[in-house]
């Protein structure tokens, strides 16, 4: 059983545009799973910390084949708590769906979820997520998902000062991406244009996050 995360009494699972990374704007399905081992305190989707609703894999396969997109976006909560669940999941799924998952970076792939993973949006956590530096950055998992072509490095940054943490991981400089920490239209407006310095400073990809450009805080979308 997969546990989804709950929006309005149903579990999590719709249809929009990528709001970030490399595929920032692509058309997918996304399925929020429920459950988090960490807990930052500027997360925007709270809400699939606790409890969710347990689908059986192929009742959630039949609800995403409905909405006949070849790309599917597994986000949480921590996607990588639910491991055995998500294999059998994407087993029930046609092979040519391009899968992505979004993960915090800290737990390893199994080799039977990795291999079907069409890319890995890793967004590791940084001191101002309020979590434990020894529990929110996990060296060796993050050193694992750098040997992944496939695998592309998300930090929600405030300023200059995140810098020194994100260059001591000694991951592949053309797979890292910025993101200004905001939770709101308006705060993404003021956050953008120093992350934007720091992009131009340390010749890396700005990572903007259209989905609050385009419904603000709106959840579901």
């Amino acid at each position: 059983m997969l546990n989804i995360a709950r929006l309005n009494s149903a579990p999590e699972i719709f249809y929009s545009l990528q709001g970030e990374g490399t595929r920032c704007g692509t058309p997918a399905v996304f399925l929020r799973l429920a459950g988090c081992n960490l807990a930052c305190k500027w997360c925007d989707t709270k809400h699939s910390w606790g409890n969710g609703i347990l689908c059986a894999a192929h009742d959630t396969a039949a609800y995403i084949r409905d909405f006949n997109c070849d790309s599917l976006v597994i986000t949480g909560g921590e996607p990588l708590l639910q491991q055995a669940a998500l294999t059998r999941l994407l087993a029930l799924l046609p092979a040519g769906m391009h899968v992505e998952v979004e993960t915090n970076g800290t737990l390893c792939p199994t080799p039977e979820l990795e291999q079907r993973i069409n890319q890995w949006n890793i967004s590791p956590k940084l001191i101002h997520s309020g979590n434990p530096r020894d529990k929110a950055l996990k060296p060796e998992v993050l050193a694992h998902f750098a040997t992944l072509p496939q695998a592309w490095f998300k930090f929600v940054v405030q300023g200059e000062e995140d810098w020194p943490a994100i260059e001591a991981l000694n991951l592949p400089p053309q797979r890292i991406i910025l993101m200004p920490c905001a939770t709101t239209r308006a705060a993404l407006e003021n956050a953008r244009p120093a992350v934007v310095d720091m992009c131009l400073r340390h010749r890396v990809r700005l990572g903007d996050r259209l989905h609050l450009t385009l419904w603000d805080d709106k959840k579901g979308v």
